[in-house]
């Protein structure tokens, strides 16, 4: 999707020259996209050009902690995944921009990428892109087994799964069981949330009726289902676009670019496909779904803060935007989506993204998810291991250990 990055070096040069440095994350936006937004910049502030340099997620912690502390010669714009944001912002390693929010069209803001770039009411991230899951479908499955329209209910996801499971050798949906972005829709759908804020004290808020009927629902999915996933591992392991791609599965849950693995992989099931969001409890209503994605922000020590606003400031346009909404992303500054709807699995993430939501915005979330006590929960209660109870209640208890710690 991105071109390859140019090489290291200062971010402001000598005289009347300068040089702008943008850190953007591999696969993030289109060669064309960039480019474009290069030059628009580089014609409205003459002398000034833009050293675009690609970014891989691999070992990007650390590169942006060496960046962010440095004296000089950093980016002056940077990409962060919207977990991120809140780590670097409570370090003071970002700028506050909260007084240019309206000028980079602030007013078109996803919702859940503009809370994730706050802290402690001021905003530091500013929404760049996101992706939400859908449920992708074989379509030729789903008339064999009678199914003429997508669920839009969970009682109607659960019944078609039924009607699926009478094909022979057909998977009717690919579950794995740590999938717990998933499962963090049926938490919200039930009107649950995984953390509650008190006073600047965060604590844990899946031990709850809500988050109880979360896991029960996500039980019934693997059990109707029957599905051949394993049990104690998440959608990566193995990758389940390689899984589908074999041709036995009739739906699963993830983005559009595994289906687009999954299309390349096995060229006979290219056009069978469709999509729908995940369904609600509540019958013609969608589920939240966890909106994925990042923030753009300008680090703290940058000496081009002002052009890096003006760059920002063309990026978060109406016309860029647009594109990024044609390259398959919701996109973060703009409430037009209709580019997404070139596409089966574009459509339905649009109509999703209307309801996502994000973490809870503590630097500490990113330590519950690196060592993940929901997904050893799911793993736990759908194999017996635990009850109901005894699976939420030691995640919670978990959860609240590392929001705790000093």
């Amino acid at each position: 999707m991105v071109a390859a990055g140019c090489g290291g070096g200062s971010s402001s040069g000598s005289g009347d020259n300068k040089t702008l440095t943008v850190w953007l994350m591999t696969g993030s936006a289109p060669d064309a996209t960039v480019a474009a937004i290069d030059k628009d910049f580089e014609a409205a502030n003459p002398g000034v050009k833009v050293k675009y340099e690609v970014q891989q997620w691999n070992g990007i912690g650390q590169k942006l902690t060496t960046a962010l502390t440095g004296t000089s010669g950093g980016p002056d714009v940077i990409e962060l995944g919207n977990t991120q944001v809140a780590q670097y912002s409570s370090q003071g390693t970002l700028a506050d921009v909260t007084d240019s929010v309206n000028d980079l069209n602030g007013s078109q803001w996803l919702s859940a990428l503009k809370d994730e770039g706050a802290w402690q009411g001021k905003q530091y991230g500013i929404p760049f892109y996101a992706a939400n899951r859908v449920v992708i479908y074989r379509t030729d499955l789903f008339q064999q087994a009678g199914i003429s329209a997508p669920p839009t209910s969970d009682d109607e996801w659960l019944a078609d799964l039924t009607k699926l499971k009478a094909l022979p050798n057909i998977d009717p949906l690919y579950q794995p069981g740590q999938n717990w972005y998933e499962w963090l829709s049926f938490l919200w759908d039930q009107g649950g949330d995984l953390a509650t804020n008190s006073g600047g004290t965060w604590k844990s808020a899946i031990n709850s009726p809500a988050g109880k009927a979360a896991f029960d629902f996500y039980k019934k999915l693997v059990d109707t289902s029957g599905t051949s996933a394993p049990k104690d591992a998440d959608e990566a392991t193995p990758q389940q676009s390689d899984v589908v791609a074999k041709g036995n599965t009739a739906s699963f849950i993830g983005f559009g670019y595994e289906l687009a693995a999954v299309e390349k992989a096995n060229p006979a099931l290219k056009g069978k496909f469709a999509a729908f969001p995940i369904p609600s409890k509540t019958a013609g209503q969608t589920a939240p779904v966890f909106l994925g994605g990042s923030d753009l922000a300008i680090p703290a020590n940058s000496k081009n803060a002002d052009l890096a606003k003006a760059w920002l400031k063309i990026e978060t346009s109406a016309k860029y935007q647009s594109q990024l909404a044609a390259a398959g992303v919701v996109p973060g500054t703009s409430t037009d989506t209709s580019a997404l709807n070139s596409t089966e699995t574009g459509k339905a993430m649009a109509a999703g993204a209307k309801n996502g939501k994000g973490t809870p915005t503590t630097p500490k979330w990113a330590a519950v998810e690196a060592d993940n006590p929901i997904k050893a929960a799911l793993t736990a209660y759908l194999t017996g291991q635990k009850s109901l109870d005894q699976a939420v209640a030691d995640a919670d208890a978990a959860i609240n250990k590392t929001l705790s710690a000093s």
